[in-house]
């Protein structure tokens, strides 16, 4: 029964150690530096669509108001 258990905790740390591994190197290309972000509040709440027939339909069988 020893041997078992002493299977399975090998194999779970193996796992673990697997996976810290992939962890840290996936790491570094993540890490990046923070950028400003260079719009002003009004490009921000500004529309990103195009209100092309598709958009359209959409508020039409919604119900939005047009």
């Amino acid at each position: 029964m020893r041997t078992i258990d002493k299977m399975s905790l090998g194999r779970r740390r193996f796992l673990q150690a697997l996976g810290a591994g992939v962890a840290v190197g996936a790491a570094p290309p993540f890490a990046l530096e923070a950028k400003a972000d260079s719009e002003s509040n009004d490009e921000k709440r500004k529309s990103r669509y195009k209100n092309s027939d598709h958009v359209k339909t959409y508020y039409r069988v919604n119900r939005y108001p047009g």
